[in-house]
């Protein structure tokens, strides 16, 4: 292994073990000792990579979002059905705390909204983060728009709608609001959604959530 290709490892594990601590034990309480001890570093090369927390968060989500990028239906993915729509459901249910590594992105995704209040430098990262999550769904809406599986309708607004819910609701499943189970959750943004898109109250007549449960449980 090359030095450029050692360096690159470790900070990959640097960062790896950064989501587990932070969404363990919350930035604040991060103790960087311990993330070198579980990256197998030194505490001088985690000092020397992120000089702040505030630098340490931003990449860590970062990171987690490009590794959920790796595992996202792409424009040319129909393995989750032939239908726009189904494609939506799933993209919902991958932007929700359906899974036991969702819900670790979820707590980043908090400890993110409470430093940016606080801190002004990270209020980019988080307009970068959800700019890219909107455009997500913002191309898939297009898409069904422009080959009339959709309503006409501003694919922007109805992304920006959608990711706003997902918060809300997603919040809400996260911290275990007895009224808000995770399937509901799921079903809310989905009749959303399918309202905005002309689609009734609906986005699937048979949603596909087995898996999601499965690997939640």
């Amino acid at each position: 292994m090359t030095p450029r290709n050692d360096r690159r490892g470790a900070r990959e594990r640097i960062l790896r073990a950064a989501v587990r601590r932070i969404a363990r034990e919350g930035i604040d309480g991060v103790r960087i000792a311990r993330i070198a001890m579980d990256a197998g570093v030194s505490s001088s090369l985690v000092h020397y990579h992120f000089a702040s927390r505030e630098a340490l968060l931003a990449e860590a989500l970062d990171y987690s979002y490009q590794h959920a990028a790796d595992v996202r239906i792409g424009p040319g993915d129909e393995a989750v059905g032939s239908s726009r729509a189904a494609r939506l459901q799933s993209m919902i249910d991958q932007c929700l705390p359906t899974t036991p590594a969702l819900r670790e992105d979820w707590v980043l995704w908090i400890e993110l909204w409470l430093r940016a209040v606080r801190y002004p430098e990270l209020r980019p990262v988080a307009e970068e983060l959800y700019a890219r999550l909107v455009a997500w769904f913002a191309d898939e809406i297009d898409a069904g728009v422009r080959v009339g599986e959709f309503a006409r309708c501003d694919p922007q607004e109805v992304a920006d709608r959608t990711v706003a819910l997902l918060d809300g609701f997603g919040v809400r499943t996260l911290i275990g609001d007895s009224t808000i189970p995770l399937e509901r959750a799921r079903r809310a943004v989905a009749a959303s959604l399918a309202s905005d898109l002309g689609l009734g109250e609906h986005l699937t007549t048979e949603p596909d959530f087995t898996n999601a449960q499965r690997s939640a449980s």
